[in-house]
């Protein structure tokens, strides 16, 4: 174990996002422009989806349904032992429970991409398949626990037959739950965010292209594939950095959610691939997905459904204390956990 924690701390990806955390410590004028980070982020998950793709074109349907229907249960059961565990034991509101489960529902992709690395350094490489995967728990961990959250709103806000409006006038509770066109334009937001259209359309390009037309953009998307990487997560340090004041707010008890949570969930998760036939790197990153909080594709549909969610608390669960841990902590514990599984 000690050797695994070793090989992930001394890692490049590592060492530069506690650079950036660092720098926020001591109060650096350190920063990334943001065109940059936009355009890292676009050519990272855009990256990802192609390799899948061209590795998903090798796979055949017997491998790939068994992983499939694990991954799709882990985002039915991360929402809501999530909520189930916060709003029972943490007595968080119904609204902070649920956005809160959104994002640990949801995937966090660049620690998934850390994983992928991880396990590659290990010399377990996962499965071609694994950005597949990725979208399919993307879109039920935020939508169950969204679904939760409005449902629970509405039977809340149903026992007092008024509500207030922001005006300060009132009207019939039934009308202020969530409307058809909200859920629409939710389902609208998941479906064409720039991380499933990049992660999807780069799945789609790569299978149709294959191996010959991945060749001629390898040395692009593969070559350089690490180092961009590595000053991400310098900007992902900056990110992190900058919210520790908040971990004051938070609380002792979603500092052990963001901790405790991850692991219970990516024991599960590469138990669950084991079952499903998945080699050691494979389980590792599948745990590693089931473990992650999403703090890019949960936050605008999060704000979206439930407003009344308060950011400090998800953001800070997510980014603050969750994204650290995985990255430092986490995937080594999972890859540990695969391979007493796996064996």
């Amino acid at each position: 174990m000690f050797d695994i924690l070793k090989i992930n701390l001394c890692s490049p990806l590592t060492l530069a996002f506690t650079l950036g955390v660092f720098a926020r410590i001591v109060k650096s004028e350190l920063s990334l422009p943001r065109d940059l980070y936009t355009s890292l982020s676009i050519y990272l998950l855009f990256a990802l989806g192609l390799k899948g793709g061209v590795e998903l074109s090798h796979s055949s349907l017997s491998e790939f349904s068994g992983p499939a229907f694990v991954t799709i249960l882990l985002g039915i059961i991360t929402p809501v032992t999530s909520y189930l565990v916060l709003r029972k034991l943490g007595r968080f509101s119904i609204a902070d429970a649920a956005g809160i489960a959104a994002h640990y529902g949801s995937v966090s992709a660049v620690t998934f991409i850390a994983a992928q690395q991880f396990v590659l350094a290990a010399g377990a490489p996962a499965e071609g398949f694994m950005p597949t995967l990725l979208t399919l728990l993307e879109i039920p961990g935020i939508q169950i626990a969204l679904a939760i959250g409005a449902f629970q709103m509405a039977k809340s806000k149903s026992k007092s037959p008024v509500s207030a409006k922001a005006d300060g006038t009132s009207e019939p509770a039934s009308s202020v739950t969530s409307s058809g066109r909200k859920t629409r334009e939710l389902m609208h937001e998941l479906l064409t965010s720039r991380s499933m259209v990049l992660l999807v359309g780069g799945l789609v390009i790569g299978a149709s292209v294959g191996d010959s037309g991945w060749a001629m953009v390898q040395p692009v998307f593969e070559g350089l594939f690490k180092g961009l990487l590595t000053i991400f997560l310098l900007e992902m340090g900056l990110a992190a950095g900058s919210r520790l004041g908040d971990l004051r707010h938070a609380g002792l008890f979603l500092l052990g959610f963001g901790i405790i949570m991850p692991v219970f969930h990516g024991t599960l998760g590469a138990y669950l691939g084991s079952l499903a036939g998945l080699s050691v790197g494979g389980c590792t990153v599948l745990g590693t997905m089931a473990a992650s909080a999403s703090y890019i594709a949960a936050p605008p549909a999060v704000r979206m459904t439930l407003p009344e969610a308060n950011p400090t608390f998800y953001l800070t669960a997510a980014l603050a204390i969750t994204f650290p841990f995985n990255l430092i902590f986490g995937i080594p514990i999972y890859f540990a956990v695969a391979k007493a599984f796996c064996t």
